[in-house]
């Protein structure tokens, strides 16, 4: 079963020299439709998520389906393999299944537009987009209910289907989606805006074909992808090495007082081929935290962090493909079997991030990065407000960047560089809440010649009764820190009620009754640290402690002594001989304990118990 591609023009394009010029034109004039994608997108939706956060993801790909810009990587042949129609001109396609487009969506509420790009009856390019909607119907507000236990009770699921036929839009399709959903309006203004996206990438490509000529536009474009494959195929020679290494990390819980969830993956290099094999990794969760993820989605993810690391003026597109094999064991938490519940699975996804720093950096321990901010929290807030309205706030929280070879983390950032953070006037203005306190949390950064970055601590002051939901991680376990740098502090959650009672929240929660009053403390987690903090140089020190990002106590553990506004030097040089003398061997990676540790300090550390150890049947 396969898409079939109609076309009143099937000639074949012809391969033809380019020169590097128009390569160059080219490649950047395809980086610019891209951006345009998004700036479409952002000044036409109307959920927050998306409108103000960016939470979507645009590609602009070949004829055949490889990704030529973008963020997320070429699920277009997967998804096409799987689909049996035709693919004609005019056509816009929608699926949100990860099950029925191998993943290329991983969980209900990232709606996946894919168009083809025609010129004179020929398919030249795809563009598409997905972005996250703040509803897609199911058991909770948001669609991420943490205690789901099969698929069915997550949203409204969609299979890849023609939205437009030929042009034409099949309304009565998208009117039954839209029944099942809480914010329809919102759903069908941003699935407008990601389809408006992609026709203007459409736009340009056609236009590009037009300026340069089918052929030459087109192997242009196989240039990019050769240029990629060149460059890439340096880079892991380099920091690829052909012993096995084998790293993990974990997700603290699973939402059912089950943790923590262990990632395992070894990474070696054979001939030109960089192998990742997940043999190791937990078996699927009975609850939402599971990751569907896609081979094709890793790779990318790999040629991200790995050109931004080593060498930013590589292209990332889906060139290097070949030069990376991906084993992922089905059953496992990273490819569950149908069909097990998926909607939480933003923890995983992100800790992947962390799996690939630790096995990079055993090979380069100098170019590593610390653990950092790899997840994106979610704060969820509906209900009805004095007006009787309904209402619903979906929120990604940020936090601490992770120290790095070439300075300190940034203070309070997103994992997706791409992410902003929705202004506090939007928020206030449009929903029943008052922001009063945005602030980093100092000392929360692991400490590091260079420093990690801190977390966030945003109070929300809920003025409406409702329900709140929380999707958050690294609650038991730490960012670690590498080098000789300290983990970071952990994420924590506490709702202070009206009455001055105070409760302290689990990390994944759903249904949480709230009155008007109530106040939610929602601190995010810090970064872990790199480099001995001991040789961090005292002004530094000093200029953070002056910027409250780190405290006068926390100073001291940089082996600092601050008196007033000023460094003591004599102390600081006692106090640094004696830490020296005094601590453990410096070691390649910090987590703050072993696992069994991290449990038995739990309740005391974090006020809520240990999760229980997973047993599997």
């Amino acid at each position: 079963m396969s898409a079939r591609i109609v076309q009143s023009n099937p000639a074949p394009f012809r391969r033809v020299e380019v020169d590097a010029i128009t390569v160059d034109i080219v490649e950047n004039a395809l980086a610019n439709a891209r951006s345009e994608m998004d700036a479409v997108l952002f000044r036409t939706a109307m959920s927050p998520g998306i409108r103000e956060q960016g939470d979507a993801f645009p590609i602009i790909a070949t004829h055949d389906g490889k990704m030529l810009v973008g963020q997320f990587g070429s699920f277009i042949a997967g998804l096409l393999q799987g689909y049996d129609g035709t693919v004609e001109e005019g056509d816009v396609f929608l699926t949100n299944d990860p099950y029925l487009c191998n993943g290329a969506v991983s969980h209900l509420p990232d709606w996946l537009v894919l168009m083809p790009i025609f010129k004179d009856g020929r398919l030249i390019n795809y563009s598409a987009m997905f972005g996250h909607m703040s509803d897609v119907g199911g058991k909770v507000p948001g669609s991420l209910p943490t205690d789901a236990r099969t698929i069915w009770e997550e949203g409204i699921r969609i299979p890849p289907v023609k939205l437009y036929r030929r042009g034409e839009l099949n309304a009565d399709m998208l009117d039954v989606i839209l029944h099942n959903v809480r914010m329809p309006r919102w759903n069908r203004s941003d699935l407008n805006a990601i389809v408006a996206g992609c026709r203007s990438a459409g736009r340009r490509c056609v236009e590009l074909a037009e300026r340069f000529g089918d052929d030459v536009f087109h192997s242009a474009q196989q240039s990019m992808l050769e240029r990629t494959y060149r460059a890439m195929k340096e880079v892991i020679q380099r920091v690829v090495p052909e012993t096995r290494q084998v790293f993990e990390d974990y997700i603290c819980d699973d939402g059912a007082g089950f943790g923590p969830y262990t990632v395992r993956c070894a990474l070696w290099r054979e001939g030109d081929k960089a192998i990742f094999d997940f043999e190791g990794t937990d078996p699927q969760a009975s609850s939402s935290v599971n990751f569907y993820l896609n081979e094709e989605m890793f790779k990318i993810f790999f040629g991200a962090l790995t050109i931004s690391l080593f060498d930013p003026a590589i292209l990332l597109n889906d060139g290097f493909y070949d030069l990376v094999e991906v084993r992922i064991p089905k059953g496992s938490i990273l490819k569950p079997n149908f069909p097990a519940a998926l909607s939480c699975r933003t923890h995983l996804l992100g800790r992947i991030f962390d799996v690939m720093g630790g096995l990079l950096g055993q090979g380069a321990p100098q170019a590593m990065n610390a653990a950092g901010f790899s997840d994106s929290p979610h704060f969820m807030y509906s209900g009805y407000d004095a007006a009787g309205e309904w209402f619903q706030l979906f929120q990604i929280g940020f936090g601490g960047i992770p120290g790095r070879p070439a300075g300190d983390g940034p203070d309070g950032h997103s994992l997706w560089p791409g992410f902003t953070n929705v202004p506090n006037e939007y928020i206030e203005a449009y929903f029943p809440l008052r922001i009063e306190t945005y602030e980093t949390i100092c000392d929360s950064g692991g400490a590091g010649l260079h420093r990690g970055g801190n977390g966030l601590r945003v109070a929300y002051r809920l003025l409406a009764d409702g329900d709140i939901s929380i999707h958050d991680d690294r609650w038991l376990t730490h960012p670690w820190g590498v080098n000789g740098g300290e983990p970071g502090q952990r994420s924590r959650k506490e709702l202070v009620r009206g009455d001055g009672s105070r409760q302290i929240l689990a990390s994944k929660c759903d249904n949480v009754k709230v009155k008007a009053g109530d106040l939610l403390l929602f601190d995010t987690w810090g970064a872990g640290g790199w480099g001995d903090p001991l040789q961090r140089e005292p002004a530094k020190v000093l200029a953070d402690v002056r910027k409250s990002l780190v405290s006068v106590d926390g100073a001291r553990r940089y082996g600092v002594v601050v008196a007033g506004d000023a460094v003591d030097e004599v102390a600081t040089r006692t106090l640094r001989a004696t830490m020296a003398q005094s601590r453990e061997p410096i070691g390649l990676f910090n987590r703050g304990g072993t696992l069994d540790e991290l449990k038995q300090r739990c309740l005391e550390e974090t006020g809520l118990p240990a999760p229980a150890t997973p047993v599997w049947t």
